[in-house]
């Protein structure tokens, strides 16, 4: 029996794992509680600490950590069919760049944390508009024209975020790396990104068989009533939308986005119907694990979490790079 030919069995495994990788987050941290005093949590006999240690802390940070992830793996997914290159992430395209203008700016200028995550969504958002905008110059509209304007708005982004880094006061620095590396240890709404996370996979599943014959190429689809245009710019809009959700929660995380899309492929095959829920999954595991370790490694100090997704991520993409030659 191969995963391939049974892709259900392999989404239960899946959803078993998001389970063990919450109870994982739950355990572990300044204090390792065990499986049976996780229990007790959820039928009243736990203690007061136990309670506020793990249900306003850990589950809350667990909770961002697995929509980040899954945001950033689906967008992933849908930037590799767009671009038609296996090497996309969702970042490619400069929308992180715009993200971490805004909320950089955010925190030099002092702004609440709400107002600090509606910049950076504000920001996304903008660089979306500016990408696609420039690249749908008079109705022409290529992968190209695409990849080039999104390469060169993010040289742009980067140096403003560069100018605002040296121009930042050293309290505030640190802070800054940690968003620019990704970082879910503040206060963050999740129901905002559990929502986009919910339109997008629903729409993407809505398109999966288009996704599926866009693969065999844009002549092949024409001839199969596909409208190739209409549809890479309605996956521009999705993978943008869930990046920007992605970067609005956690700040920019490499490698998710990049390697899991990968990995699930190689695991289940190409179909969409099913590649887009396992890579949500995937992702989301992926990042819970990770944000767990980079929070107590070295407590009590913590990591950034896009620090451990690299470390997990480069060896692991190679390992892939080399099995697939």
């Amino acid at each position: 029996m191969t995963l391939k030919q049974h892709p259900f069995f392999f989404l239960s495994l899946l959803i078993a794992l998001v389970f063990i990788s919450f109870l994982f987050a739950l355990a572990n941290g300044s204090s390792t509680l065990s499986f049976q005093e996780i229990v007790s949590l959820f039928n009243g006999s736990a203690s007061a600490l136990q309670q506020s240690i793990v249900f306003e802390l850990r589950l809350p940070r667990a909770l961002a950590a697995f929509a980040a992830g899954a945001l950033l793996s689906l967008a992933g997914v849908l930037m590799q069919v767009l671009l038609r290159n296996p090497l996309a992430d969702p970042y490619v395209l400069g929308v992180s760049g715009g993200s971490a203008f805004a909320a950089l700016l955010a925190m030099l200028l002092g702004l609440s944390s709400f107002m600090l995550t509606s910049s950076a969504f504000f920001g996304a958002l903008l660089s979306i508009f500016l990408v696609f905008s420039f690249a749908h110059n008079q109705g022409s509209w290529n992968i190209s024209r695409l990849l080039l304007t999104g390469i060169i708005l993010a040289s742009g982004w980067g140096a403003l975020i560069s100018f605002v880094l040296v121009i930042a006061p050293p309290e505030k620095i640190h802070g800054m790396l940690f968003w620019l590396m990704g970082d879910l240890s503040y206060d963050r709404p999740l129901l905002p990104a559990y929502l986009i996370l919910s339109i997008g996979l629903l729409a993407s599943l809505f398109i999966a068989r288009q996704l599926n014959i866009l693969l065999w190429g844009d002549i092949q689809a024409s001839s199969l009533g596909i409208h190739s245009k209409q549809l890479r710019i309605i996956i521009f809009f999705l993978s943008s939308l869930l990046t920007a959700g992605a970067i609005t929660l956690a700040g920019s995380i490499g490698f998710v986005g990049l390697v899991i899309p990968h990995l699930v492929r190689l695991i289940i095959g190409t179909d969409h119907r099913i590649l887009l829920p396992a890579s949500a999954l995937s992702g989301g595991i992926l990042l819970v694990l990770a944000d767990t370790l980079a929070r107590t490694l070295l407590a009590p100090q913590q990591l950034p979490v896009g620090v451990l997704t690299a470390l997990i991520g480069v060896p692991l993409f190679l390992y892939l790079l080399r099995r697939s030659a």
